[in-house]
């Protein structure tokens, strides 16, 4: 056979296999002949993974599930509507030894559990709820399909009413991935800091964590190579991976193979409890949205993980301008090491959020960072947690906001911005509701979102941007129990919702000789 015969046998082999690729991969449109354009186009596939709520037996958990409804509601990628499940997962609470043979026996018994979902979404636009009580609810993993997969959005809300830590634990479950960060956890003695590690694939995975403080790398033995059996959760408390009690600290999460959710369920003897979730990913500026106006206590703590240092403004943005907290303008954090900062009642009475820029320009050293917030005091004090996060983008959905109590805020960094506020039917009955809302560069506004006519249950607050600069949000949920305000905080990045997909056309011309 001759050469030229082989080249273009490869060829067509070759043009086989990319073609049959995308069309296993990529959302099916209607074909074009324009190469260069890119269709952004609704995703057909979303993983969510959720925690195991609490080891309290007074817990109270209700699980919320949404879809936003989209443009082509009702037709899936190949015409179907598709299916958006969350299903119990095998907890495992061993922090003691999550040895590999542990590992695979618990990956045993996950597969032979029932496979019935907790709460299922049937149609975009409605929310469903579910309720557990006590310390024995699973961690859920979930995938949504078709026209249920865009927006996908899941939360569960825990109310523990007694105890050391009683509280409003609240955390929005979250798409597994492969490189986590946690400013703000602790090793400390009055600390229970309880890292949740969940699987949503058959095959194992494999986690490394890495814990950072004020001076630097903290010292763990058993913090590598940590195996999540597949659709599995693995609880480890922080403080036995060190023999330092640190207050402040840094946590790394990263997967050597398969990918995972992360949360750390922190609790503080006497001071309350709540979920903190990942920061941002390193950069130079971070915003962190929606501190409440009656808060009495703010802690700002954040880490410099590459190999120089970092100065940092530190600007509050208020209900109308933007301002440096007295005395803590300015922010030096040292490479490899946690800062922190008390920022005390830094809103004095007004809604904010925090947003740290570099002090040079030219110099900006990408760093992580998270707020922790106190409202009240003494006994009657409670706190939560607010990452930095990402802009709003094209849409962000958070669940589970009742007819009173929840609060969302909205910052825009650099410039005047609109965005579309729409509150959905209730999970038990009501109409949408939408209000549009222009806010000025440089400032917070804090909103209590419209309730759906007729509101009966919960449900889903979804915001679009609509023009101007990049909009940063989140939502506060306020449960008052025995005149402790207990609260949560939700931060709401973009939802992902939508890929760009590069438009393609076969060209027989790399057949030729």
């Amino acid at each position: 056979m001759k050469s030229t015969h082989l080249s273009l046998i490869a060829g067509a082999a070759a043009l086989a296999a990319i073609t049959g690729f995308a069309s296993l991969t990529a959302p099916q449109g209607p074909a074009t002949t324009d190469a260069k354009a890119a269709a952004s186009l609704p995703v057909e596939r979303s993983s969510l993974v959720c925690p195991a709520p609490s080891t309290s037996d007074l817990a109270e958990t209700r699980y919320t599930s949404f879809t936003p409804p989209g443009k082509d509601s009702g037709k899936g990628a190949e015409g179907e509507k598709g299916t958006a499940e969350l299903k119990p997962a095998l907890s495992v609470l061993d922090e003691d030894d999550p040895d590999p043979e542990k590992a695979e026996e618990a990956a045993k018994k996950a597969k032979e559990k029932a496979d019935k979902p907790v709460l299922a979404v049937k149609e975009p636009g409605k929310p469903v709820t579910a309720e557990a009580d006590g310390s024995a609810a699973p961690a859920l993993v979930g995938t949504a399909t078709g026209t249920l997969a865009p927006g996908w959005a899941a939360q569960q809300t825990t109310t523990v009413t007694a105890g050391g830590a009683r509280g409003l634990l609240g955390v929005s479950c979250t798409a597994p991935d492969t490189d986590f960060w946690f400013p703000g956890v602790s090793t400390a003695r009055s600390r229970q800091d309880y890292v949740h590690l969940t699987n949503p694939d058959d095959s194992a995975a494999v986690a490394d964590i890495e814990l950072f403080g004020p001076k630097g790398p903290v010292t763990s033995e058993v913090g590598d190579g940590i195996t999540v059996p597949g659709r599995s959760s693995v609880a480890l408390l922080l403080s036995t991976l060190t023999d330092e009690a640190v207050n402040d600290l840094t946590a790394h999460i990263t997967t050597r193979s398969g990918r995972i959710g992360a949360v750390v369920l922190t609790a503080d003897d006497g001071s309350g409890t709540d979920w903190l979730t990942a920061a941002a990913d390193p950069a130079g500026t971070l915003i962190m949205p929606g501190i409440p106006a009656d808060a009495t206590s703010v802690q700002l703590v954040a880490y410099a993980p590459g190999e120089s240092d970092a100065d940092v403004k530190v600007q509050l943005m208020g209900k109308n301008t933007t301002f440096a907290p007295a005395g803590n303008d300015t922010l030096h954090i040292k490479s490899g090491m946690t800062a922190t900062v008390d920022l005390k009642d830094i809103t004095r009475g007004e809604p904010g959020s925090l947003r740290l820029t570099p002090v040079e320009k030219s110099r900006a050293t990408p760093i992580v960072a998270a707020l922790r917030v106190v409202r009240g005091t003494g006994e009657k004090q409670e706190y939560a947690y607010i990452p930095a996060t990402g802009p709003v983008g094209a849409r962000s959905t958070v669940t589970d906001n009742r007819a009173k109590g929840s609060t969302l805020s909205l910052a825009a960094p650099g410039a005047d911005a609109e965005v579309k506020v729409t509150t959905s039917a209730g999970s038990e009955g009501g109409e949408a509701a939408v209000e549009t809302y222009k806010v000025k560069a440089g400032t917070t506004m804090a909103v209590t979102p419209k309730s759906p006519a007729g509101l009966k249950g919960t449900y889903a607050l979804t915001v679009e941007t609509v023009s101007g600069g990049p909009v940063h949000a989140s939502r506060s949920l306020v449960l008052p129990e025995d005149g402790v305000q207990m609260f949560t905080v939700q931060t709401l990045p973009d939802d992902g919702g939508t890929v760009l997909v590069p438009s393609a056309q076969q060209d027989l011309s790399v057949l030729d000789d």
